[in-house]
């Protein structure tokens, strides 16, 4: 086996190694997610209490997240994943414990807490991994990652729903879990490489020769070297975040992924309540109600590398948010609960790739890319873990289903914002 191919397996390993960490970061979302209904019955909570139960895991998770671009350069993705992963294993384990075997909502509480602050900083990781592997391979394929993550969560909510109907209590259904999570994703990350391959100080990323890399199935790609004389100064971690958080063009890509991630992240907590409580289904429906939501998320996922190519982010990411707006007024405003199925399917599409997408455009210049991927994860996870919290409080005063309409706004500002997920050229040599 010459060089080139020792190469090349190695970032197929890689790669490969990644999209665990994307598919077991679904699976542990999807697993709490979907036993909700289980939860709230077992604690006897209302509404509102449901949302006060969501803040804690909220608060946990806000906190990694806010902290997620220090932690990513002080410790390296790699070792950020994996204590990320057993910590939401652990707090799995304690949710169900609380939920099946305690009853005793502090505990649940808890365990919600720990997931929070282990998925938050696990996620940020993930994508400034995943950025490397995507300029490794001369490959759009962030939505790709991104839609590993939502076969993790069609795994997780399929495996929900069996065991809602099959009446598994909630503790052995996340003990299981929870031992999946912290052990695969630990064994993974052994062929992680981002923080193998630091960016040194003073260098930084320019289009090598030739200029473009042709992939019959992406198009055009830029490739890319090292350059030793790049003119900025070397900047520590500290200011590397300030200098993010000051960026333009950073904050506004994290208020456009804030909309399309509060689509989302409502549709995750509450889909299944709102089919339950709103549409008069099933907990076991509703699980499956969610888990419809993820697989035509999935879908949209998987065909954004086709669907980016051709048509560019900007065209894309305005689709996205009018589908996400057109589902969810169905959804909410469904005459018959077959057409609350068939909002899920479009809600779906039109939340698929704003996560994928703004994550690659914070992306754009290597560099600074853990410090302004930081920052949209920071502002966009916001709204993905404050929002439902909220919309929990709403609930108590228009309902479940009304409080949702809420979401459109923020999705209307997303539509105004899609240009500036434009791709940045990188400055040539």
């Amino acid at each position: 086996m010459n060089v080139r191919t020792g190469q090349a397996a190695e970032v197929t390993h890689w790669r490969n190694a990644v999209v665990v960490a994307y598919a077991v970061s679904g699976i542990s979302f999807a697993t709490w997610v979907s036993r909700l209904p289980a939860i709230r019955d077992g604690l006897d909570l209302t509404p509102g209490n449901v949302g006060l139960l969501l803040l804690c895991l909220t608060l946990g998770s806000f906190i990694s997240v806010s902290a997620s671009g220090l932690i990513v350069l002080r410790f390296g993705s790699k070792q950020t994943i994996r204590i990320g992963s057993i910590m939401v294993g652990s707090g799995l384990v304690l949710a169900g414990l609380g939920t099946s075997i305690l009853v005793n909502p502090l505990v649940v509480a808890a365990g919600l807490a720990i997931i929070g602050l282990g998925t938050a900083s696990w996620n940020t990781a993930s994508n400034v991994e995943g950025a490397a592997v995507e300029r490794a391979v001369r490959r759009h394929i962030m939505p790709r990652l991104h839609g590993a993550f939502s076969l993790g969560t069609v795994a997780g909510a399929g495996t929900g729903a069996w065991a809602a109907g099959a009446g598994v209590p909630v503790f052995w259904h996340f003990a299981g879990v929870g031992l999946l999570v912290a052990g695969s994703v630990a064994t993974a990350a052994f062929w992680f490489r981002a923080d193998s391959t630091p960016i040194e100080p003073g260098q930084g990323f320019t289009p090598a020769t030739p200029d473009t890399f042709d992939d019959p199935s992406t198009g055009p790609i830029p490739l890319i070297r090292l350059e030793a004389d790049r003119p900025e100064a070397p900047l520590d971690n500290k200011r590397q975040i300030a200098q993010a958080w000051r960026d333009r063009r950073t904050l506004l890509l994290g208020v456009l992924v804030l909309g399309l991630a509060l689509a989302e992240g409502a549709a995750g907590d509450w889909v299944a309540l709102a089919l339950a409580d709103g549409h008069g289904q099933s907990d076991a429906a509703g699980a499956a109600g969610y888990g419809l939501f993820v697989t035509f998320m999935t879908v949209g996922r998987f065909a954004g590398t086709v669907v980016l190519d051709r048509f560019g982010r900007v065209p894309v990411m305005r689709w996205c948010a009018a589908l996400a707006v057109l589902g969810l007024g169905l959804f909410v405003f469904a005459p018959a609960p077959w057409v609350a199925y068939v909002a899920l399917a479009v809600w779906g599409l039109g939340a698929s790739l704003g996560f994928p997408v703004g994550m690659s455009a914070a992306a754009d210049d290597p560099l600074k890319a853990a410090a302004r991927v930081s920052v949209v994860s920071t502002i966009g996870y916001g709204a993905f873990l404050c929002g439902p919290p909220l919309l929990g409080l709403l609930a108590e005063h228009v309902g479940i289903l009304h409080s949702l309409l809420a979401v459109m706004v923020m999705l209307a500002v997303s539509f105004l914002l899609s240009p500036v997920a434009r791709k940045v050229e990188q400055r040539p040599a």
